[in-house]
């Protein structure tokens, strides 16, 4: 039988934290003397009540947590974090219906970055940063950012970091996995200061840099202006931009093995972070060419543009210099692969994962082979790795559920009203957490709230899903989960 209680318990904690980033926000909003102040405090309020509720509920809990208690845990806080989370919009008024409320906010602790805000410059200073805090904590992971805080909540437990964790190798840097979650949230934090100071010094005012750092280091995309980083028109803020995503996209493991232990051989000689950079290189090259042939781009602009949306769309941060919607339609197709593709695992972003792609392509030549050879015994290896059998039938079941969901999303979104453009292109993104698509209808630069009702509920659980790569989710509908053992 589950044990419900631990759950709970732990659920309770974490809204005291998701109360105490909400402080924050109410402190700035106190400061600046906003209208959103007094939704905040209810926030934190009702907040910190529910807390004390869900802690009441599992007093007296075993702390025995296992596997399944632990995907429960995870699904659970993701959705009951933005069950709360949504709160500071509709009490303030500034989104008055439940559903774009939580839309908003799924979004942002998924950091999708998909937004119903038609004018987000109309929101004061403290629910800009909620929207930014969202993403910053949900850009390592709710749960994971509490192992590395508060360990003996869950005990260091490793059932949960691979409920949360992207990706389908799961490197640890420690043996013990709250030292891990220390190591990594201190790269977080360094890249987000970076990224803020850099931001600074090319331009920005200090509110807007901590805002757009700490979006562009989660790969989330919310952005304080209308036009994202587009609002500036500064070159310089643009590669700024386009370093912190490319490294926020990188495996932490990777760069922590570079930086602390000087491992730099590795970094270049890792497969898959080899892969991401020729993705990279690859589709620059490409749409460059056709915004040089059909779009009049001078030579520089064109490898800054269509760089900077590459970055954005393989990362899934989805912040934007320039709308893509305007550009040739092979350039959608180009974007489109990005934004399924993803970065590295391991790192902020979402998508596939160079790695199982590096997986598929050793996988696929091996079959080349085998056909030849029909005896000869041929591993997969990924950097000096051996897969084993079940983890690349894992893989192979991981892509069908993918693509699986991105169709049924299609044919759902189809059936409600929306065209088939962007029908596909607003699936991958939801399902790749990368926030832009790319139509007419709803383009790169256009807010999501003419969407029905029923289709933002359908895409929030999609981009739960996303997040936490499927299978913790689907595993809840299974009936093994629920029989007792």
């Amino acid at each position: 039988m589950l044990n419900f209680k631990i759950i709970y318990k732990i659920i309770g904690t974490l809204l005291f934290i998701e109360a105490g980033m909400m402080v924050l926000c109410m402190g700035l909003a106190l400061y600046l003397g906003e209208d959103d102040s007094l939704a905040f405090v209810m926030s934190v309020f009702i907040t910190i009540l529910g807390g004390i509720l869900f802690k009441y509920i599992g007093r007296d809990s075993d702390n025995s947590l296992g596997r399944r208690e632990a995907y429960l845990l995870v699904t659970l806080t993701w959705i009951i974090f933005s069950f709360f989370g949504s709160l500071p919009f509709l009490i303030s008024g500034y989104i008055n219906d439940f559903t774009n409320a939580y839309f908003e906010t799924i979004s942002g602790f998924t950091t999708t970055g998909c937004s119903i805000l038609d004018d987000v410059e109309i929101l004061p200073h403290g629910l800009l940063f909620w929207r930014t805090m969202t993403q910053w904590i949900g850009g390592l992971g709710i749960v994971f950012f509490t192992i590395a805080i508060i360990p003996s909540l869950v005990g260091g437990n490793v059932k949960v970091f691979s409920a949360e964790a992207t990706g389908p190798i799961r490197a640890k840097m420690h043996p013990r996995l709250s030292t891990t979650a220390k190591w990594i949230w201190s790269i977080y934090f360094m890249l987000t200061i970076g990224c803020a100071v850099c931001y600074y010094v090319a331009g920005m005012g200090l509110f807007d840099c901590m805002n757009y750092a700490m979006t562009t280091t989660a790969t989330g995309g919310f952005s304080t202006h209308n036009a994202s980083t587009g609002y500036f028109h500064n070159p310089y803020i643009d590669y700024t931009a386009i370093v912190f995503m490319f490294l926020s996209g990188t495996s932490f493991t990777l760069l922590y093995t570079t930086l602390f232990k000087g491992r730099f051989r590795q970094f270049f000689r890792n497969s898959e972070f080899r892969l991401y950079v020729l993705a990279v290189v690859v589709a620059t090259a490409f749409i460059t060419v056709f915004l040089i042939r059909d779009n009049h781009y001078e030579a520089l602009d064109a490898i800054r543009v269509s760089l900077f949306q590459v970055t954005s769309f393989i990362t899934t941060t989805g912040i934007f210099n320039d709308d893509a919607a305007q550009w040739h339609h092979i350039t959608w197709v180009v974007l489109s692969i990005c934004m399924f593709l993803g970065a590295c695992s391991g790192s902020t972003s979402g998508g596939f994962k160079c790695i199982r792609m590096v997986m598929v392509f050793n996988i696929l030549r091996n079959e080349m082979r085998r056909i030849l050879h029909p005896r000869a015994v041929l591993p997969v290896r990924v950097n000096d790795n051996t897969i084993p059998y079940s983890s690349q039938v894992t893989l192979l079941a991981f892509l069908t559920a993918y693509m699986f969901l991105c169709l049924f999303t299609y044919f759902c979104m189809i059936l409600m009203g929306v065209d088939s453009t962007n029908s596909i292109t607003i699936a991958l993104s939801c399902a790749s957490n990368v926030g832009p698509t790319l139509g007419l209808e709803i383009g790169p630069t256009m807010s999501w709230g003419i969407l029905p009702a029923g289709v933002k509920w359908l895409l929030s659980g999609l981009m739960l899903m996303g997040r936490l790569e499927i299978f913790t989710v689907i595993v809840l509908f299974t009936r093994a989960f629920w029989r007792e053992n």
